[in-house]
């Protein structure tokens, strides 16, 4: 019997021993990906030559829901930067529902445009207007129609923009992991209606429970309706889980524009567990929250704006039967200690690369 209880002993020190490089090796490798994407972005590492700007287009933004701050601001980047072409831009909001994007899509097809943008929602869902627009010959772009960044042929999309979703996903699960000890109990957020949400859910699952962290629960809860049942879910989660749950995990910032109010209500300071950290998109009121310490540390912000911007000049080599540029466009890890730079005064991250002026350049402008 003592025999049996040394080397049991034995068996327990000898896993722990192991155990400690494979930790310090996980956390090295989180704290690597999250430095990486925490510093600045100076540099331009977009597209330098393309077709000169087409004059006197009119295209029209489909606009998932304008509440979403990260699809108004790629509107915002559309209009300035169709402005600096001199196109005419109409912004229909789908208003977070399929029947009002459905609607809005008509109303688009009816403008009879020489363009129109795709903003924040999967392609497949409007897949027979989809399909209407590339027999009309109606050239399309798109900001998250897709998990993949590039052409999306069979809806007849010419390019879908969006940064590196896993990239994002990934780091937001790393900062996490490396801001828990190694030792995170997580509850992740995601809403099935877009398969880009699925996949950045599932890769931070991943991430999470490869890197050693515990994934107490996955939530699929619809985004468009995050301020009615944001609240009470808070509530019902911290409940079931207390303490255990260290980090939150979501797919986009709006989840955590309602659950301030249930965890000060439950006496949990701004700066408290759970550490709420998104995987996209940098609104202005994830900013602000993170700049104040309140109730969210990290988004993994997307460059807005820029990403308006390159949705223009991807529209303007499809009307030049260019190919699309192939530019995955660059991420950011915002916490309160970098929150101050790369357009952050501006509640945004809005890279000091000079984009602007690349895209003029090409464009003849």
């Amino acid at each position: 019997m003592k025999r049996r209880t040394l080397l049991q002993a034995t068996v327990a020190t000898v896993a722990l021993m192991l155990s400690v490089p494979a930790m310090a090796d996980s956390m090295a490798d989180a704290k690597a990906v999250v430095d990486k994407y925490a510093s600045k972005v100076s540099a331009w590492d977009g597209p330098t030559s393309g077709p000169k700007g087409a004059s006197g287009k009119n295209i029209v933004i489909l606009a998932a829901d304008m509440k979403n701050g990260g699809i108004l601001g790629v509107v915002n980047g559309v209009q300035e930067a169709a402005g600096a072409l001199g196109w005419t831009v109409k912004a229909l909001d789908g208003a977070g529902s399929i029947g009002g994007r459905t609607a809005a899509f008509g109303q688009a097809m009816a403008l009879k445009p020489d363009g129109i943008i795709i903003n924040g929602f999967d392609a497949v869902e409007q897949k027979p207007a989809m399909e209407a627009a590339k027999a009309a010959g109606i050239p399309m772009v798109s900001w998250h129609a897709a998990s993949a960044v590039g052409p999306v042929p069979e809806v007849g999309v010419f390019a879908n923009v969006t940064t590196d979703a896993m990239e994002v996903s990934k780091s937001a699960a790393d900062w996490a992991f490396a801001d828990a000890g190694g030792k995170p109990g997580v509850i992740i957020f995601t809403d099935s209606t877009y398969a880009i949400a699925i996949a950045k859910a599932d890769r931070m699952k991943k991430e999470i429970e490869d890197l050693g962290g515990t994934v107490l629960e996955y939530v699929d809860t619809p985004i468009a309706e995050t301020s009615q049942r944001m609240p009470q879910l808070t509530t019902s989660l911290l409940q079931k889980y207390g303490a255990k749950w260290t980090h939150s995990l979501a797919i986009n910032d709006l989840y955590y524009d309602f659950m301030g109010p249930s965890l000060a209500s439950a006496g949990i300071a701004g700066d408290g567990k759970p550490v709420n950290v998104a995987a996209g998109d940098g609104s202005e009121s994830a900013y602000q929250r993170i700049r104040a310490k309140q109730y969210q540390a990290v988004t993994v912000a997307e460059p807005l704006n820029l990403q308006g911007w390159q949705l223009v000049d991807e529209l303007n080599r499809a009307f030049a039967g260019a190919p699309w540029s192939g530019y995955v466009s660059p991420l950011h890890v915002v916490t309160s200690a970098n929150v101050e730079f790369d357009g952050g005064p501006k509640n945004s991250f809005d890279p000091d690369n000079g984009y602007r002026d690349q895209y003029k350049k090409i464009w003849g402008k």
